[in-house]
């Protein structure tokens, strides 16, 4: 097998069971690969560290498969990883009888580039690395296999793909897609999937849980809701017993497919929602103006820093919507904020949050910190898959 040798000094990540091996960490390749071929990775001694999918387009120049010298990578490699990640999925008691699911969760589940996220039926699967997309057809066969879904479609068409050197891929690539629009039940919600066209893999499942805790805290409450995508916290504040839903966002395709998830819910109180097109940060300063108040806003942004190289930059924006926030929170109220950003760390976002609070001139406490759901683990030797970070703070 090709041998990946490290630099001196450089196999200390590898030991601590990180999975990702830097370019500037490479010493040579003995032998040749092709871009997702497996090498064994060894220090510079010759030890054996790992056997890694080798990625020659990126940064990342391997991302390990295992660390034990006496497993092979083959198709039934892959079977038993898909079927360990969708069977810690089946015994966890809080996803029990959820139609969204995420089944796979990359380097958490120990297969780096890979995400498959079942809705009912259907399992949306995309790969982002080399070396993922190498072995779809182990992956997809183990994805069938464990779970009795008979489609699988394929999302594998963001950015990141790029940086691996790979062109983007989209469609089915096992069964066929249901005819009927594919809807799913979150916490007695019922919400349109769009496997095809939507953000991701078609819907947001690491904020399930926060959803919930929203319409938990909004019962007789006026609520805010950011930043609204396709309007999943305002069903949950609706259904928890908002007095009244504003949802803002500058997407009309997107705001029309939250008055479609309305209209799918008749037990909800229509006449509760209204739903506003515009840019947030203007219409959080024309609420100023207009001196209206909120007794719970939901800020829920779409990625500000992708990097820490964006940090800076992301920092200003988030420091600009939890300010308008809490000057627009009435006493008592409730700001649940986040991030998705790589590049913002909890405890920067922490920060973040807290000037916003003294700049608004507001007494404020954490009553929860927030996360992605638990069918999105975090890795304890990868905190890199710690992406999305919430607060939920009290004021007055």
């Amino acid at each position: 097998m090709t041998r990946l040798v490290l630099k001196p000094g450089k196999e200390r990540s590898l030991l601590r069971r990180h999975p990702w091996v830097f370019e500037g960490s490479v010493a040579g390749l003995e032998g040749r690969a092709r871009p997702g071929d497996t090498v064994e990775v060894v220090a510079d001694d010759g030890r054996f560290l790992a056997r890694a999918a080798w990625s020659p387009s990126s940064k990342i120049r391997a991302r390990v498969w295992t660390f034990d010298q006496n497993e092979s990578i083959d198709h039934a490699f892959f079977k038993r990883k898909v079927a360990a990640s969708v069977a810690r999925r089946q015994r966890h008691p809080m996803l029990s009888g959820q139609d969204g699911l995420r089944l796979i969760h990359g380097e958490s589940d120990g297969l780096p580039g890979v995400i498959a996220d079942r809705f009912g039926k259907v399992i949306v699967l995309q790969l982002t690395s080399a070396g993922a997309d190498k072995w779809r057809t182990a992956i997809v066969a183990g994805l069938t296999q464990a779970t009795g879904c008979e489609t699988v479609y394929e999302r594998s068409d963001s950015e990141v793909r790029g940086l691996e050197g790979l062109e983007p891929v989209s469609g089915c690539i096992a069964g066929e897609l249901p005819v009927e629009t594919l809807t799913i039940v979150e916490n007695g919600v019922r919400m349109v999937v769009d496997v095809v066209g939507g953000h991701k893999t078609g819907f947001y499942l690491d904020q399930r849980d926060n959803r919930l805790l929203t319409g938990q805290l909004a019962a007789g409450r006026t609520v805010l809701n950011c930043f609204c995508y396709t309007g999943g916290f305002s069903l949950q504040a609706l259904a928890g017993g908002a007095s009244s839903v504003l949802s803002v966002d500058s997407s009309a395709p997107a705001l029309e497919i939250a008055r479609t998830h309305l209209a799918l819910n008749p037990q909800l109180d229509a006449a509760r929602a209204e739903w506003l097109q515009a840019d947030v940060f203007e219409a959080l300063r024309q609420f100023k103006r207009d001196e209206r108040r909120f007794d719970l806003i939901v800020l829920d942004p779409p990625k500000f820093a992708p990097s820490a190289a964006h940090a800076d930059r992301a920092a200003r924006a988030y420091k600009d919507i939890n300010l308008f926030g809490f000057r627009l929170l009435n006493p008592g109220g409730i700001l649940m904020t986040y991030s998705c950003s790589g590049g913002i760390g909890q405890e920067l976002f922490q920060k973040i949050v807290a000037g916003a609070a003294s700049d608004a001139g507001v007494d404020a406490r954490i009553i929860h910190r927030l996360s992605a759901a638990p069918d999105h683990p975090i890795g304890l030797a990868v905190p890199e898959g710690e992406y999305l970070k919430g607060l939920a703070v009290e004021v007055g």
